[in-house]
């Protein structure tokens, strides 16, 4: 099954823009054939601001994230597999989702496992 992460990155993107804020993505810089400039690089991760007026040609995709963008006037493209990609969020109020490492559990995953029973309510008078 393709990764979710794609999906939820363009989703998390628009939600951002649609309410005015600047999205901003987090890369972990240290991951295989990532492609950012390293002189931004912070801690082995990069946020990159990709509101439109930021990037040009924004694709995410199962290969992964990529676009065109400018640091200190030169223009770079920029690349980032799936599994590197961290999270996405607002520049103003911090609020976006963040991708875990891990790889998703399945429905009847280690985390418990099995099948949960379900909740049980009590009437107190």
């Amino acid at each position: 099954m393709n990764s979710s992460v794609p999906y939820l990155v363009n989703a998390i993107r628009e939600w951002i823009q649609d309410n005015g804020l600047t999205p901003y993505l987090v890369i972990n810089a240290e991951g295989n054939d990532v492609e950012v400039p390293t002189e931004y690089v912070q801690d082995g991760k990069i946020v990159l601001n990709v509101s439109p007026s930021a990037v040009r040609n924004f694709y995410a995709g199962n290969d992964g994230i990529e676009f065109s963008g400018r640091f200190s006037g030169v223009a770079r493209e920029i690349f980032s597999p799936i599994a590197s990609v961290e999270g996405i969020f607002a520049k103003e109020n911090g609020k976006g989702m963040w991708f875990s490492d891990q790889p998703e559990p399945s429905p009847t995953g280690p985390e418990g496992g099995g099948i949960k029973s379900k909740p049980k309510l009590k009437l107190i008078k």
